[in-house]
């Protein structure tokens, strides 16, 4: 995955005035920009997105903004995340294969289930990928992300630190269930096209999920990329941190609650996630 940018990305300061040119790397190692409340994020989002016209922006909420050694904002997918130092073939390995195996069960499950898209799930390993992530049911060289940014933000509030992150990624522009940019090494699926509507959760989140181009399919071919190179805060375009006492209002925007953001109630495909997790072991 190419770092956004060839040239510097256009910033705005917490204070305001006249934006500011900063690179990806001086990005990652500045702290976050605070804001006041959700309307306060919304119109500097906005101004970002106008300043940067070649790039749309996915959002990622979070209650830390996690570093590497080098002092980065560090954002990589759950099979690579860990200290560097760690995530060596006794662990790495393990997790493809896991990952392999849950891939395996997936497809035998999902013919059983009365959910459509068996076959596309059979023909397209980054969709079983897709789905294998959204329901937590094993750990993928996907990123959850969303285009909503109201759904970030509610993301980044559900823990209990005082404290909530969202960031705010560029991405090449999207069309169709799954955009390919080779230039960018990166691709993103767009989660609306690839689960079925009974599969409510991804529709009322507004998912999206990136990943390396080509595939990372198994551990042999991570040796062919550095874990800096896997790490989305390569794409990382803004920042902000937000307290989440004062940040939401409930008369004009209201957070979302952790119920209606995993409506699993009636989503079909629960009992099969749980069944595969059953399955895999701990």
């Amino acid at each position: 995955m190419k770092t956004i940018g060839s040239s510097e990305l256009f910033q705005i300061l917490e204070e305001g005035g006249v934006p500011v040119s900063r690179t990806c790397g001086e990005i990652r190692k500045s702290e976050a920009v605070q804001v006041k409340n959700y309307l306060d994020l919304a119109d500097k989002i906005a101004e970002i997105q106008y300043l940067n016209p070649e790039y749309v922006l996915v959002f990622r909420g979070q209650s830390k903004d996690y570093k590497d050694r080098s002092g980065a904002s560090s954002i990589p997918p759950g099979i690579f995340r860990g200290e560097e130092s760690q995530v060596r073939r006794h662990i790495l390995a393990p997790r493809f294969d896991r990952l392999r195996r849950a891939e395996q069960a997936l497809i035998e499950h999902w013919q059983q289930a009365p959910i459509d898209g068996n076959i596309k799930i059979k023909k397209y390993r980054i969709l079983r990928w897709s789905i294998l992530q959204h329901y937590e049911i094993c750990e993928t060289p996907l990123l959850d992300v969303t285009y909503s940014l109201r759904v970030a933000a509610s993301f980044a509030s559900l823990s209990k630190e005082p404290q909530g992150f969202v960031f705010a990624l560029g991405v090449p522009h999207i069309s169709g269930t799954i955009t390919t940019d080779m230039e960018a090494g990166l691709q993103t699926v767009r989660l609306s096209s690839v689960c079925p509507p009974q599969a409510r959760r991804p529709h009322i989140q507004e998912g999206y999920l990136l990943g390396e181009y080509p595939d990372i399919s198994v551990y042999s071919e991570k040796q062919n990329y550095s874990s800096f190179e896997v790490d989305f805060g390569r794409r990382l375009l803004a920042k902000f941190q937000f307290n989440k006492e004062t940040f939401w209002s409930r008369n004009t925007f209201p957070q979302i609650s952790r119920k209606a953001l995993y409506p699993d109630a009636d989503d079909p495909f629960m009992e099969v996630a749980k069944q595969i997790k059953a399955e895999l072991g701990s």
